[in-house]
């Protein structure tokens, strides 16, 4: 299993609001709302850290990325393809 930087491996009970309608309809189907719930906070999670990071980064990754128009990739000389 890869290593998850947002996971703490410890449970916190937390009150969610949730529409009656979907409950219900997850229950019959025998969905894990606390499995799905998870899954989806830390890929939210993960999309917004993404972004802050490009944002923060973003004058150094248009820098990089004008070098490399202007002058290739630095071992771009020893691909085989």
């Amino acid at each position: 299993m890869r290593h998850d930087p947002i996971a703490t491996g410890k449970r916190k009970s937390v009150n969610l609001s949730l529409d009656t309608g979907i409950v219900a309809a997850a229950r019959e189907a025998g969905i894990n709302l606390s499995q799905v719930s998870e899954i989806a906070i830390r890929a939210a999670a993960k999309r917004v850290q993404e972004e802050k990071w490009r944002e923060e980064h973003r004058d150094w990754i248009t820098a990089n990325n004008a070098w490399i128009e202007e002058n290739g990739l630095p071992l771009d000389r020893y691909r085989l393809a």
